[in-house]
């Protein structure tokens, strides 16, 4: 079968088209046939060797598809079922392995690709809206990337919890969209300075949580942005990682709290993931919450998936399908 790898990493030249055999699911795994595969910006990471990995290495994190084969000791998943993961072992692949524990059963009729676009991205929003920074009626929130797919999503999530965001983009085409997710202000950060915005949209007050996926681009302004005792959420570096700082910073920007939270930390059980993936399917059957997916990838043209990440030239999700 064919698979994206990397034997070094590096820019998106290192990714390769791979001729690999089929893997065999081991005790509690699942295999599934790849319909589609999510493109997130760990994978970039991961690629350019931010984040380490063994190599050679077959990106990808997330995919739907369905089952073809079930390990030793699975039980609740059987061949034929369709199934969404964030826990793949290399989902840019035909066929990928993931844990039973950490795969998800989908709903009747609902879409693949809908599923592949919203399992990482989604239960990133929703435990970014839900539980590090519980929104709640009246608070305010700074959404960085408000056009891109956890953007979207956490906006539509904040305002479900009764929460007023104001989104960050860098474009009228992306404005457009986050307006239409429910962003109550939109700042465009390439002609506009988004703190004096936040002070505009909070009356001078500062958002209750700023979650910001940029790194170190927004970091400052981000930091300028909270109201004293507020809160700053960093969940991604797309602008490269924060420098290291002093939490004396924090004291001096109004006693402010700091945290790098990520999705393993946010599913560490079973039931956890299944709650958390439940809800959002839920959402998304009922109409509350709409997924976008921006672009759509031949499998064998993951690097240009990864260019146009990397370059801002998406909005939404971005797929791969083998």
């Amino acid at each position: 079968m064919h698979a994206i790898r990397i034997h070094e990493t590096g820019s998106v030249e290192k990714m390769c088209v791979d001729e690999v055999p089929v893997p065999a699911p081991g005790l509690g795994e699942v295999r599934l046939r790849v319909e589609a595969a999510g493109v997130n910006f760990i994978d970039t990471y991961q690629r350019s060797g931010l984040y380490a990995v063994p190599l050679p290495h077959t990106l990808g994190l997330e995919a739907a598809g369905v089952v073809t084969a079930v390990g030793a000791g699975v039980t609740e998943f059987f061949v034929g079922d369709r199934v969404a993961s964030v826990r793949v072992a290399g989902a840019y692949a035909s066929e990928a392995l993931a844990p039973a524990a950490h795969t998800v059963k989908l709903p009747e009729g609902f879409a693949t690709r809908t599923a592949a676009a919203l399992m990482l991205q989604g239960m990133t929003a929703h435990y970014l809206a839900c539980d590090t920074f519980p929104l709640k009626a009246g608070d305010t929130a700074l959404v960085h990337a408000g056009a891109g797919g956890v953007g979207l999503l956490l906006t539509q999530i904040a305002k479900l919890r009764g929460a007023r965001v104001l989104a960050t983009v860098g474009t009228d085409e992306k404005a457009a969209l986050a307006r239409e997710a429910g962003a109550d202000a939109v700042c465009i950060y390439t002609r506009e300075n988004f703190p004096e915005a936040v002070k505009a949209f909070t009356g001078g007050r500062g958002v209750d949580v700023a979650y910001d996926a940029i790194g170190k681009d927004t970091f400052d302004g981000t930091l300028a942005s909270l109201r004293p005792r507020g809160m700053f959420v960093s969940y991604g570096n797309a602008s490269g990682p924060v420098a290291p700082f002093a939490p004396l910073v924090l004291a001096q920007k109004g006693s402010l709290f700091f945290t790098r939270p990520t999705l393993a930390h946010y599913t560490l059980t079973t039931a956890e993931l299944q709650a958390r993936a439940g809800e959002l399917l839920g959402w998304v059957t009922a109409g509350k919450l709409k997924v976008r997916i921006g672009a759509t990838f031949p499998l064998a043209q993951a690097a240009e998936a990864h260019r146009a990440l990397e370059g801002r030239r998406t909005t939404g999700k971005v797929l791969l399908l083998p």
